[in-house]
């Protein structure tokens, strides 16, 4: 209560202060081409430093808008009317020595022309840096071309990621990912595969946010990256084509076609998309089993895997949006994906004794073949409650996951002199698993005066995961239910959060944010088989402050912080168990608990294209991948715990800037400290490294239809939860020309053009001594081809968020 209590206090305080500032008026009027004036037109006051919404208004029949009780500060107006393309104002002040502004008339241009005669060709930048995130522009980056969208997080500035596909923002891990602000509610494995069947010719933009508002879940340790998947806004009807063939050590191609058709109240659209990739894979792994007490070397285990796999890919949405009136649009989505695979891994392991002589070889055979099935539908509703800008939206959510994996192992016995000696039982699983998300979300927006706006909102969310692990062997022909590996686990989980969240100016050059949500998690998992259960349930505050400094023109500071949290995946939670071979499996861990995060933020922005931003964050209970090893059974497993509070400290540089007509560079920095410090397998350990990033793009235009690409990244090695890591890079090229009237283009591309990207990595604690060394099929070359058609004129299609952000984040695939 007294948390609540200062909440208040401190919104009821900002208030007043913004009311205070609230004397300015502004008017004008609208015309069209022939200087007569535009009835009922639309006007909305922008605010210049950001182009948010301040107020709206709609325009006399003699054209005359007018907005009053506008605090001090900068803006600019834009103005829409039916049949005429969006006009804006020029930028004005209202200040204490100018309190009135007349915007001169603004001059609507009518729409006399199908926009399929006019072809439109704008060049975005490849990121753009807000004050709150940073955007990367996915079209404008030639060497994305054929890649998918898991290649396009790798190469964007301060994201990294690792040979499992975890994902880490500037270093840390736990980061929530949305599509259309919708979270996918997967993580790990199931993440990684789900953005690695995703089409990059799919995306928009991506927006990486590393302290993002009291809107969003508070999940996310590192902050939240946001997916945004193409949709028009055009009258009439718009799409593209797309077609892609790679080649590297073995083939990937894709395709896909997106549709839209908007016509009076109505605005239908589309996405379809197939794509197939088949893989290569080494993995070489040194392990050293050490006595517990004078870590001497016991033995050692040499494993040469190779794996191969592919990958189907059939995705496809459908949605409606219909504007029942220019204050109401109710919309559904409706959207689902298939991706069938098959995996096979020929693992070799050499065992060698004390003195590193040859004792055994054992060789496994494993098979696997797995579908991901995805339905989702999103049911949203958009009201504009009156001319000052209150709106209430919401979302209703029902997204269901079905997996099925058939697994079989089967292992090899060889002698020192590689004589066969006998083949051992063999191993078979059927791994079914179901997931039903249920979400609901309701958010209201009030514009107060003096530009100041304030949100408030709820969220309910109920997940239940249904996961089971059936395992048989087969000794000499008969086939033995293996009751020690099997496992049924049911795991159901309910989130209620509300939140509210103020903003608005302080003075001519000071802004601020206050924000704060309540989130309570009820959950339970219960073992079927072993008749064991948990039962969580917490109720936690995360808090957001932001405050802005516009110092002049040139220079802005910004300071900002967040709590947030990090929920376990539900697949960690399982703890059934996943196989590599005899020797090598990974388990999950009922016993995860949530782990907690400080962000603090100050950045400094230069020209808007210079930023430079300190960070640090304090991270209790951080959950990490670790290794184990079983010197009695020779076995080493994998699983996420809690192991460590965290401390990291960092500075990152971004750029953005047109060295000429002809010349873009954009430049990331970031160098950054981890330090770890907690209890791993009874031990305590601690590790302490500087890792360095380095992301950088170089786009040339060669003429009016002619561009190039050359973009690389680069990470030093560092300390990654227990692992050392090795340096690891990448260089990429690409080419782009437009055809056909420039509705059509051909990109080419190659990435990993040095053949650097390889994960290298060392791990040393407790008992566990071991090297990794694993290589995929990363040098891809790709020929593109995009073809572009439409038909009508630009409209105003907002794109809809759902309310299972965080859900569908944590399903992991």
């Amino acid at each position: 209560m007294k948390q609540l209590f200062a909440l208040s206090t401190l919104i009821t305080l900002f208030n007043l202060a913004a009311q205070a500032q609230t004397s300015g008026r502004i008017a004008g009027t609208v015309q069209d081409g022939t200087q007569k004036t535009v009835a009922s037109a639309t006007i909305s006051l922008l605010a210049a430093k950001d182009s948010s919404t301040v107020k709206l208004a709609v325009a006399t029949k003699e054209g005359i808008y007018q907005f009053e009780g506008i605090a001090n500060g900068q803006y600019l107006v834009s103005v829409t009317a039916v049949g005429h393309q969006k006009a804006f104002s020029s930028r004005f002040e209202i200040s204490e020595a100018k309190k009135e502004a007349q915007v001169p008339a603004i001059q609507l241009v009518p729409i006399s022309k199908a926009m399929s005669d006019i072809t439109v060709v704008a060049r975005k930048p490849l990121v753009e840096q807000k004050i709150d995130r940073t955007v990367v522009n996915v079209d404008a980056s030639p060497t994305n071309v054929g890649s998918s969208a898991m290649e396009v997080l790798e190469k964007s500035p301060g994201l990294s990621v690792d040979k499992d596909g975890n994902i880490s923002l500037k270093g840390k891990a736990g980061v929530m990912v949305m599509i259309d602000g919708r979270p996918t509610q997967l993580g790990g494995q199931d993440l990684a595969n789900l953005l690695r069947s995703m089409n990059a010719t799919e995306l928009d933009q991506i927006e990486i946010m590393t302290n993002p508002p009291a809107k969003f879940d508070a999940a996310g340790n590192a902050g939240v990256i946001n997916i945004k998947t193409k949709k028009n806004r055009m009258m009439g009807y718009n799409g593209t084509i797309n077609l892609n063939y790679g080649q590297g050590i073995v083939p990937k191609f894709n395709e896909g076609i997106n549709f839209n058709f908007r016509q009076g109240k109505w605005n239908l659209f589309t996405n379809l998309s197939h794509g197939y990739r088949e893989n290569r894979q080494k993995l070489e792994i040194q392990r050293n089993f050490l006595n517990e007490s004078t870590k001497a070397v016991l033995s050692r285990f040499d494993q040469d895997a190779h794996m191969r796999g592919s990958r189907s890919s059939y995705s496809g949405k459908l949605g409606a949006d219909y504007f029942a009136s220019k204050n109401t649009t109710l919309g559904v989505v409706v959207s689902g994906f298939s991706n069938p695979s098959t995996f096979q891994n020929n693992n070799f392991t050499s065992i060698y004794d004390a003195s590193r002589v040859l004792t055994s070889q054992t060789r496994a055979l494993s098979l696997q073949d797995e579908t991901w099935k995805n339905l989702s539908t999103n049911l949203n509703f958009r009201q504009v409650l009156d001319t000052t800008g209150k709106e209430l939206t919401a979302d209703v959510d029902y997204i269901t996951y079905d997996a099925n994996s058939d697994q079989s192992l089967s292992n090899y016995y060889f002698g020192s002199n590689d004589e066969y000696l006998h083949k051992g039982d063999t191993l078979y699983g059927r791994l079914p698993q179901k997931i039903d998300i249920y979400s609901g979300r309701l958010d209201f927006t009030m514009p107060l005066k003096g530009g100041a706006r304030f949100e408030a909102g709820v969220k309910a969310s109920f997940v239940k995961t249904d996961a089971n692990a059936i395992y048989d062997t087969v000794h000499n022909a008969a086939v033995i239910r293996d009751q020690d590996r099997s496992n049924h686990f049911i795991y159901e989980e309910n989130i209620n959060a509300a939140y509210v969240n103020l903003s608005g100016p302080l003075s001519k050059k000071w802004s601020g944010q206050l924000g704060l949500r309540l989130e309570n998690t009820i959950a339970k998992g219960d073992q079927l088989t072993t008749d064991e259960t948990f039962k969580r349930n917490y109720t936690q505050l995360f808090p957001t402050a932001f405050l802005q400094y516009a110092a002049n023109e040139k220079n802005t500071f910004v300071l900002n912080y967040g709590r947030r949290i990090r929920r376990p995946n539900y697949e960690s939670l399982n703890p059934f168990i996943e196989f590599l071979d005899r020797y090598t499996y990974q388990q999950g861990n009922p016993n995860l608990r949530p782990q907690f995060s400080h962000n603090i933020e100050l950045s400094h922005s230069f020209k808007g294209f210079l930023t430079t931003t300190l960070n640090y964050t304090q991270t209790n209970d951080i959950i990490q991948q670790v290794m184990e090893q079983n010197e009695a059974e020779k076995t080493t497993f994998v699983k996420q715990s809690n192991i460590a509070n965290q401390r990291q400290f960092g500075i990152a540089i971004s750029a953005n800037k047109s060295i000429n007509k002809w010349w873009t560079n954009s430049f990331y920095l970031n160098v950054f400290n981890n330090h770890f410090e907690g209890v791993v397998s009874n031990e305590h350990v601690e590790f302490n490294g500087t890792m360095l990033m380095l992301n950088g793009t170089q786009q040339f235009k060669l003429g009016k239809t002619t561009s190039a690409e050359v973009s690389g990244w680069f990470r030093t090695a560092g300390i990654e939860s227990v692992f050392q890591s090795a340096a690891v890079g990448g260089l990429n090229l690409g080419f782009s020309q437009q055809i056909l009237k420039d509705k059509g283009t051909i990109r080419f591309t190659i990435r990993d053009v040095l053949y650097t990207q390889r994960f290298m990595a060392t791990a040393k604690y407790g008992t566990v001594d071991a090297v990794i060394n694993e290589r995929g099929d990363s040098r891809v070359a790709t020929i593109g081809f995009t073809y572009r058609f439409s038909k009508g004129k630009v409209g105003n299609v907002k794109r809809r968020a759902s309310s299972a952000n965080d859900e569908q984040n944590r399903v992991g695939q």
